[in-house]
């Protein structure tokens, strides 16, 4: 997925001309701590809300403020994983999209960004959930995807977590069976470390509410 499918064009920028109070209005109307500042289309930098809340005079405009902007984007045709890497690194709660002329496009919001992970981990979808501990060396997600599916059982989705001056990793499996102790077993025969186990079905214990609850937590 590219960083342009996922702009949300319901959160306008702000403009130089507006004032402090139309900023702070406008982020606590999207929840956000962020606002890109554009004129016309040409993008000048990213709005943080720390940098005008010691502003006295809230009918101000940003323009006549001494900001410092800082210039976090991606281009539009950027992998959604360069998204991501913003959000961590720079702890943003949105992303400005420009276009290959470093024209503005829109932004893509934090919450935007959870139903984007939410999708591609399969979280809504009823499973069972598989945690390994292994060696780096013998990383075949082939392996793994063939002993899976030697249960009639398909991988949704996989991820990797590493750790530092190691070479063991973790590998979390999410299957679309919920019933997992076949595969386990065989996971075990092939003396794979099998660190934790997890089911989840569409009328479960709650772990979607708790899930949605987390996901309003991020988007405060």
């Amino acid at each position: 997925m590219f960083a342009v499918e996922l702009i949300a064009n319901a959160i306008p920028p702000v403009h130089t001309s507006d004032s402090v109070q139309k900023v702070l209005d406008r982020m606590v109307e999207f929840r956000v701590r962020h606002l890109p500042i554009v004129n016309e289309e040409q993008f000048l930098g990213l709005l943080s809300e720390n940098d005008i809340l010691p502003e006295i005079d809230i009918q101000t405009p940003i323009g006549a403020l001494a900001l410092s902007l800082v210039n976090p984007y991606v281009r539009e045709d950027q992998h959604i994983y360069d998204v991501i890497r913003l959000f961590y690194e720079q702890r943003l709660t949105v992303v400005p999209v420009l276009d290959i002329k470093k024209n503005y496009l829109g932004l893509i919001p934090i919450n935007a960004m959870n139903e984007y992970f939410a999708t591609i981990t399969s979280v809504s979808q009823p499973g069972g959930i598989i945690m390994l501990d292994i060696d780096n060396k013998n990383n075949s997600l082939a392996h793994m995807a063939q002993i899976v599916e030697s249960d009639n059982a398909q991988i949704l989705s996989s991820y990797v977590r590493t750790f530092p001056d190691s070479t063991r990793m973790e590998v979390t499996l999410k299957v679309n069976k919920q019933d997992i102790s076949n595969i386990i077993a065989t996971f075990l025969r092939y003396e794979y470390n099998v660190k934790a186990t997890f089911n989840h079905s569409s009328n479960n214990n709650g772990a979607m509410d708790r899930y949605d609850s987390l996901m309003n937590y991020l988007n405060l």
